[in-house]
């Protein structure tokens, strides 16, 4: 074991690993990144936390710098739980509900906890959390506030942000604070605080006032945004929130230990909708139609013809009996969970009809779970290998305005037609304008590198062209980390970095993560053998 290891293991109740073994399958997450840690930590409660990143400090103030990260179940795909310094590990120990309210609908829990075991103990109580992820069962909610993670609810229900009530983080010295919304006179005690508290506050209050006019032409042309930090949403003519900075932020602001949560009633009674259209326009005009309903569905998704085609080829059984030959270009897929479910999907699908004669209306909660195989059969897309071509996470969870769907889906082909790739397997979340596009390619090959840069440069050029967010479903780890000043411009980056600053003035929390990460970093961090051996304990979903 090494010197540190040995004092930090000294110090701390978790146990503290360095082996090769450890370090190795710390190494990977879900992203096409690799990066071992030199030491693994499982802290067993807060103080292990506050002692680990005080540790860093520490050394930080005296020149040496050794970085320090989070991480959950590793099933992030931007590369934001790698580190080359220390690696806290929450699922070990910090993994409980610590209180339940049903009167109140909320639920304090500590970040390491599985989010679908969250969701099963909530189901019990006819509550659930709507912000949750494809990948459900292998997230923990510290992960999914860390990412800012969206999924297929969230055109209804909103993002994370929304349900968090308040947190407690460790800041980069080691302090412990509580982040929720204050009115003016409890940021007026925070800013006169002589701790590092109160310099984060007063730096982020400095900055947010002399940045007015900066932030508010920050704003993009998306429904979600989990780019940068979320300057625009912390002050407000009567409250202050630090929150929507932390949320997101993916540990290089402070880091995570306990989080209160809100909870929703949950219907089990739904209804679905499932269409199939024949070409772009007619997605498009259906999709312009259900933006301005007001009763939004509670799932409105879509796949292409290329995804079903590329599971059939991998899987014949897969989908026998679902779906055959007479399916079009694209399949939506459209629910209510609400009081008003009849009148609403009858509504919709006189939308639905004004584009195809093909519509279903599926009331059996049975055959609903067998027509979602459609959507969810991104899973065994996703989690092939063909002759060392798999399915990579490069062009991931950016966002554009729904009426832009179209432009941003032709644009998509002409990158894949480009390069020589064949039409992209696509599926997504139309209400939000969230695609996802994994191109087949084998990172092993030197050529296959170039490649998944050229693609990146070009997928991130054409959302941005759109007024959209190279970040919108999951927020920017390393892997988007050199396009984050091509998004927001040179004024707005170094607005952005010196908030960073005012939170971690050593730069020791998640370096690389959102900045100082090129793009020739990240053709030495692919990994030669991708594969997501994070998510295979459960299943690779997106």
């Amino acid at each position: 074991m090494s010197k540190i290891a040995h004092y930090l293991q000294e110090h701390l109740s978790g146990e503290v690993m360095d082996s090769i073994d450890a370090r190795k399958y710390f190494a990977s997450d879900s992203s096409i990144l690799f990066q071992p840690p030199a030491v693994v930590i499982y802290p067993r409660n807060e103080n292990d936390v506050r002692k680990a990143i005080r540790f860093s400090w520490q050394l930080a103030e005296r020149g040496r710098l050794i970085p320090i990260a989070a991480r959950g179940l590793g099933s992030d795909i931007s590369g934001s739980a790698l580190t080359k310094g220390v690696l806290l590990v929450f699922p070990a120990h910090l993994n409980r509900i610590l209180e339940l309210d049903n009167k109140d609908d909320y639920v304090t829990v500590e970040p390491g906890i599985n989010f679908g075991k969250l969701q099963q103990t909530l189901f019990t109580h006819a509550k659930f959390i709507p912000s949750y992820p494809a990948n459900i069962d292998n997230s923990t909610v510290g992960g999914v506030i860390s990412n800012s993670t969206l999924g297929e609810k969230a055109f209804k229900y909103g993002s994370i942000t929304s349900a968090v009530k308040s947190m407690r983080v460790v800041l980069a010295n080691g302090e412990v604070i509580i982040v929720k919304k204050l009115t003016k006179r409890e940021l007026k005690k925070k800013l006169d605080l002589s701790t590092f508290e109160g310099e984060v506050y007063r730096g982020v209050n400095t900055l947010l006032e002399e940045n007015k006019e900066l932030i508010s032409n920050t704003n993009l042309d998306v429904m979600f945004n989990a780019s940068g930090y979320n300057l625009g949403e912390v002050k407000t003519a009567k409250t202050f929130d630090l929150t929507p900075l932390l949320v997101g932020s993916q540990s290089t602001l402070g880091i995570i230990t306990e989080a209160t949560l809100k909870t929703t009633p949950f219907n089990e009674d739904k209804t679905l909708l499932v269409a199939s259209l024949a070409d772009i326009n007619a997605l498009q005009g259906m999709v312009n139609e259900f933006l301005s309903m007001k009763l939004k569905p509670s799932l409105f998704e879509v796949i292409n013809k290329s995804l079903v085609e590329n599971v059939k080829n991998l899987n014949a059984n897969y989908l026998k009996g679902i779906v055959d030959d007479s399916m079009r270009e694209y399949m939506v897929f459209v629910e209510y969970d609400d009081a008003k479910s009849a009148k609403s999907i009858k509504r919709a699908a006189k939308i639905v009809r004004k584009y195809t004669d093909n519509v279903q209306i599926v009331k059996d909660a049975n055959e609903q779970e067998k027509i979602l195989k459609l959507r969810e059969s991104s899973s065994v897309y996703i989690g092939q290998n063909e002759a060392g071509l798999k399915a990579s996470p490069i062009i991931e969870d950016a966002g554009v305005n729904p009426y832009k769907l179209g432009d941003l889906i032709d644009g998509v082909n002409q990158i894949f037609n480009s390069v020589g790739l064949n039409k992209p397997a696509m599926w997504g979340h139309l209400g939000t304008g969230i695609m996802h596009f994994y191109p087949k390619l084998n990172l092993a090959l030197v050529g296959d590198k170039q490649k998944a840069i050229k693609i990146m440069d070009e997928y991130y050029k054409l959302v941005i062209s759109l007024g959209g967010s190279i970040s919108s479903e999951n927020s920017d780890g390393k892997l988007k980390s050199p396009y984050l000043e091509v998004q927001y411009g040179p004024e707005v980056y170094a607005l952005l970095k010196k908030i960073k600053d005012v939170f971690d003035p050593y730069s020791m929390l998640a370096p690389g993560v959102k900045f100082g990460t090129s793009r020739e970093d990240l053709k030495q961090m692919m990994k030669p053998e991708f594969a997501l051996y994070q998510q295979f304990g459960h299943l690779p979903r997106s």
